[in-house]
């Protein structure tokens, strides 16, 4: 399916969640609750179609086909 990733046309699969996006992009696993499997900090923020998803529904927060998808990361620096 697809869906808008930062305004720009993007596919995932089909019944892909946000936590499956967020890993996918990443590169790191997550468990149910939205944190790094190893335990480091993401440092990242989701909004899905202008309402941000709080990190502990990222697992159960299913994307649908159009989706309109903000995915923002903190950086450090100066």
């Amino acid at each position: 399916m697809n869906i808008r990733l930062n305004g720009t046309e993007h596919s995932v699969a089909d019944g892909a969640s946000v936590s499956t996006l967020v890993s996918q992009l990443t590169g790191r696993t997550l468990g149910p609750d939205g944190q790094s499997a190893d335990g480091r900090k993401l440092g990242v923020a989701v909004a899905r179609n202008s309402e941000v998803v709080p990190r502990s529904q990222w697992h159960g927060t299913a994307l649908a086909d159009g989706d309109d998808v903000e995915l923002v990361t903190a950086v450090q620096g100066g």
